[in-house]
């Protein structure tokens, strides 16, 4: 088994407020500059939400190479200024709600800078969230797709200190041309899986949530977005990726509410 799929290594912890009523969570919306639609969409969900706090499990954005990019030139990227725009409707809804994000395989550069951009408080991956009577382990879900070893070898290196300090140190331009690079690579690597495409291990997936004492996960990264039986009363849940200019447009937001009252919204209706 991969070193970052054992519950032996742990999970960061969550108490929800006890005045909270409802919980939505999103994932891999990939924002970015040249997708206008999807952000747009987005942003009006954020000003339309009545929920109490909103998580925002992996890949918020198509990529993130590092903090810097709030402070940099404008005319260095078109992204960045798209980029920190997002920031701001972030800051605009956490002015009044709770926000919370976890690192995806797209954005796991994000880091205090981010943060302070936001006013979202980043979590590690997985997190128990403990609301009420319930227990939640919230993770992006990339590191339990085991079957895909390549994959895995790859983020076990990007997540490095090592690897990331040594990134970091790069000018931005060259950050921006490795990151177009990785992100051509990737897309490659989805046309030739096609539906082969790994899923989370569910034997890993029930081991966290026993170990962690929930009885639901909740992931993003797949884009298969459904419900599964794990069996002994566990569950796993999966979120929609969001692309408005697909055909069929694709946007969901899973909302939980109490007690244990889950719902999918449509913010395309």
């Amino acid at each position: 088994m991969h070193s970052d799929s054992g519950p032996a290594q742990g999970w960061g912890r969550l108490e929800a407020p006890a005045h909270w009523r409802s919980i939505d969570f999103i994932a891999d919306l990939h924002l970015q500059a040249g997708e206008p639609a999807t952000a747009a969409l987005w942003r009006d969900w954020l000003r339309r939400s009545d929920a109490d706090a909103l998580f925002i499990l992996g890949d918020l954005f198509e990529v993130w190479i590092g903090d810097d990019l709030l402070a940099a030139d404008p005319q260095t990227d078109p992204e960045f200024p798209f980029l920190s725009d997002c920031c701001a409707t972030l800051r605009e809804f956490a002015a009044t709600r709770a926000l919370y994000v976890l690192r995806g395989n797209r954005d796991f550069l994000l880091g205090a800078g981010f943060a302070a951009a936001s006013g979202a408080t980043l979590l590690d991956d997985p997190t128990l969230l403990h609301w009420g009577e319930q227990r939640l382990l919230l993770s992006h879900g990339d590191a339990w797709c085991l079957d895909d070893r390549d994959y895995l070898d790859f983020r076990a290196q990007v997540r490095s200190p090592a690897w990331q300090a040594a990134f970091l140190a790069r000018p931005l331009t060259e950050r921006c041309a490795i990151a177009r690079a990785l992100r051509a690579r990737s897309e490659a690597r989805k046309q030739e899986a096609q539906m082969n495409w790994a899923d989370v291990d569910h034997a890993s997936a029930a081991g966290w949530l026993s170990a962690s004492g929930a009885t639901t996960l909740v992931h993003g990264h797949t884009h298969r977005p459904g419900r599964h039986d794990l069996g002994a009363g566990l569950q796993r849940l999966v979120l929609s990726d969001w692309d408005a200019g697909a055909n069929p447009p694709r946007a969901e937001v899973l909302r939980l509410q109490r007690p244990g009252d889950w719902n999918r919204l449509a913010p395309l209706a």
